[in-house]
C-alpha cells in the first residue's frame, strides 16, 4: 500500500468536471436531508470584488511558505468545489469536494485587545458610518491602518490553526487553501463576518459618531434638511416651485384688510350705506 492507502503512492486522479458533478450531488444530497448548506459560488475567474474580500485574499497571498497550495486552492473555489463554508467566532467550517468529501476546520485567534484599541484609535474621526466601514468606503489612510501587516485585523499565518479530513499530511493541503480563498468571498457579500471571525465589535470603529449626531427634541440639524432639489434628485421628479405656505384663518372669522387700507375701506362702507336718491322725470319742453 501507498500514500494514504493507495497502490502507487497517490489516490486516483479525479477530474475537474467530475469533481464538480460530485460537488452538485453532495450539495443536492444534504439540502434533501434538510440540512443548510452555504457553498461558495464564484462568478467567473475573479474571487473576491471588493475591498474586504480582496484584502484578506491580499494578506492570504502574503504567505509564501504557501504558495504552491494557495494556486491548488484558488482553482477548487473557483470551480465551485466548496460545498459549505460558515463563519463563526473565531472559527471557520466547511466542506470541500475532491476525490471523496472533506470536512475542514479553521481555527483563527481573536484580535489582541491592545492591538484592537490601537486599531480604533488609529482610525478615529476617519469613518464616518458604519455603512461606509462595512461597504469598504474608506480613505486610503485607513484601509492602511486595517490591512497593516502584523499589527492590522488580518491574521498571521501563525494566529491560524487548520486540519482536514484528507490523507495529504502537507502543513496546508489544498481543501484548506480553498476555504481560506472562500472565506474572501464570503466577505464579500458579509463583510461583518470577518469581526465576528476575530471576535472584536466593528461598532467600536465608529462609537465616537454619536456625540456629533443633535440631541433628541432640537429638531434636525440644517445640514440634514431635504430640500426641493434634493427630493426631485432622490426620486427623479420634476418638481414646480412651490409658494410659501402662509397660515389659515380660522374658519368664520372675518379677513383683516392690511392696516394701510383700514381707513379707506371705512369710507368706502359709509358711502355705500347712503340711500340713493330715485331720479325726477324733467317735463319735456
Amino acid at each position: 500500500m501507498g500514500y494514504g492507502g493507495y497502490d502507487g503512492g497517490w489516490p486516483p486522479y479525479v477530474s475537474v468536471a467530475e469533481r464538480r458533478l460530485k460537488a452538485e450531488r453532495e450539495i443536492a444530497k444534504l439540502r434533501k436531508k434538510g440540512q443548510k448548506i452555504e457553498p461558495v459560488a464564484i462568478e467567473g475567474r475573479t474571487i473576491a470584488r471588493t475591498f474586504w474580500g480582496k484584502a484578506w485574499g491580499d494578506n492570504l497571498e502574503s504567505y509564501h511558505d504557501f504558495a504552491y497550495r494557495l494556486e491548488r486552492g484558488r482553482s477548487y473555489v473557483r470551480n465551485g468545489l466548496v460545498i459549505d463554508l460558515r463563519i463563526a467566532e473565531r472559527e471557520v467550517t466547511a466542506m470541500v469536494a475532491g476525490s471523496a468529501v472533506y470536512r475542514v476546520t479553521v481555527g483563527i485567534d481573536a484580535v489582541a485587545a491592545a492591538q484592537w484599541r490601537s486599531i480604533c484609535k488609529d482610525c478615529a474621526g476617519g469613518i464616518d458610518s458604519l455603512v461606509e466601514l462595512l461597504q469598504g468606503r474608506l480613505s486610503q489612510g485607513v484601509m492602511e491602518r486595517l490591512c497593516r501587516q502584523e499589527l492590522g485585523l488580518f491574521p498571521r499565518p501563525k494566529e491560524i490553526r487548520f486540519t482536514c479530513s484528507c490523507l495529504d499530511y502537507a502543513s496546508m493541503c489544498k481543501h484548506v487553501a480553498a476555504v481560506l480563498y472562500g472565506v474572501g468571498a464570503r466577505l464579500d457579500h458579509q463583510p461583518e463576518l470577518l469581526f465576528r471571525l476575530r471576535s472584536v465589535d466593528e461598532k467600536d470603529l465608529v462609537s465616537g459618531l454619536d456625540q456629533a449626531l443633535p440631541v433628541a427634541g432640537k429638531g434636525p440639524a440644517r445640514r440634514k434638511v431635504l430640500e426641493a432639489d434634493d427630493l426631485s434628485a432622490m426620486f427623479g421628479l420634476d418638481m414646480a416651485d412651490a409658494a410659501p405656505a402662509t397660515a389659515k384663518a380660522p374658519l368664520n372669522a372675518a379677513a383683516k384688510p392690511p392696516p394701510g387700507r383700514q381707513k379707506q375701506a371705512a369710507v368706502s362702507r359709509k358711502v355705500a350705506a347712503k340711500p340713493k336718491r330715485r331720479a325726477v322725470a324733467q317735463p319735456a319742453v
